[in-house]
């Protein structure tokens, strides 16, 4: 019997074949809980809808910075990939099933 390493992000129990990627979205959770913190200090907004913003901006954190430096429609094709992704990783779990007698 092998034995698999995989990491769990402590903010929603997520998990991940590498300690990276593992990082990497506890780190973008971690930057969504600060804007969606920003949000509802300068705007009287439902508390899930806030979350929900504060999500959408921190998984663009790339594409919101080329944005702010001059190039909003980046933010669209953000979409695009959004829907495609969405697809191809339908449910939602970063590790690879394992077969019990693969």
């Amino acid at each position: 019997m092998a034995v698999i390493a995989v990491w769990k992000c402590d903010r929603d129990g997520t998990m991940f074949d590498t300690k990276k990627e593992a990082e990497e979205h506890d780190k973008m959770l971690e930057l969504a809980a600060n804007i969606t913190s920003l949000i509802e200090q300068h705007v009287d907004i439902d508390e899930k809808a806030s979350e929900s913003i504060g999500l959408i901006l921190a998984k663009r954190r790339e594409k919101l910075a080329v944005a702010c430096k001059g190039k909003p429609e980046v933010l669209l094709e953000a979409e695009e990939e959004e829907s495609t992704e969405k697809a191809e990783n339908s449910d939602g779990n970063k590790v690879t099933n394992l077969a019990a007698n693969a």
